[in-house]
């Protein structure tokens, strides 16, 4: 259970410098600073212990065994980093909603910018920290892209997510990283939309 302990301790750890590092660099100091202060907390921590395998994530293996895991629910409900702090009930009434839809459904609600920045980061972080010495630039999107079928996630936020781990992945982190600065968080309580498949910034 030691070597449980330390190498939890040490793998999120580790992930939040890293993360907070690329932060500091896209001019998010705050957000990285606080990012994943919750992985401290004893209702995550003690989890994240007793899950440890060293080559993904816990919650995983907590969910596999349990079918639901309450430190990721703790986590994902303290954390605007992760598109699921912004799955709402939607208010706006459809005459007739699409087939399998409902009035009132479960929908993902746009994202600020800044957390969409800092949730590419996250990514980033993640599959270095997972992939180590065989991480590549391509890996985050295409982590994402496997995901991205069961996502519950806001149309302009996903192709804000989809537009920036592209960019990883055809130009590297440089190139990224001063996009994020220079033109993206230029202005980070300004907006974002998409229009006819292209990004506009306010």
């Amino acid at each position: 259970m030691l070597e449980k302990l330390k190498g939890h301790f040490c793998t999120i750890t580790r992930h939040k410098l890293m993360v907070m590092e690329m932060c500091f660099r896209v001019g998010l100091y705050k957000q990285g600073l606080l990012h994943d202060l919750s992985k401290y907390n004893p209702v995550e921590f003690l989890p994240g212990v007793k899950y440890y395998q060293g080559n993904r994530s816990p919650i995983n293996a907590e969910k596999e065994k349990n079918t639901v895991s309450p430190a990721w629910l703790h986590h994902k409900g303290r954390n605007r980093h992760h598109f699921e702090y912004w799955i709402d009930y939607s208010v706006q009434k459809k005459e007739e909603p699409p087939q399998g839809e409902t009035n009132g459904q479960m929908i993902g609600m746009k994202m600020f910018k800044r957390y969409v920045a800092e949730m590419v980061i996250d990514r980033i972080c993640a599959s270095k920290n997972y992939q180590k010495e065989n991480y590549t630039d391509r890996h985050p999107l295409e982590y994402y892209m496997r995901g991205l079928p069961i996502m519950k996630i806001d149309p302009e936020t996903e192709y804000l997510t989809r537009y920036l781990l592209t960019m990883l992945s055809e130009k590297g982190e440089d190139y990224m990283v001063q996009y994020m600065r220079k033109r993206l968080l230029k202005h980070p309580n300004r907006d974002y939309h998409v229009v006819d498949g292209r990004l506009y910034l306010d």
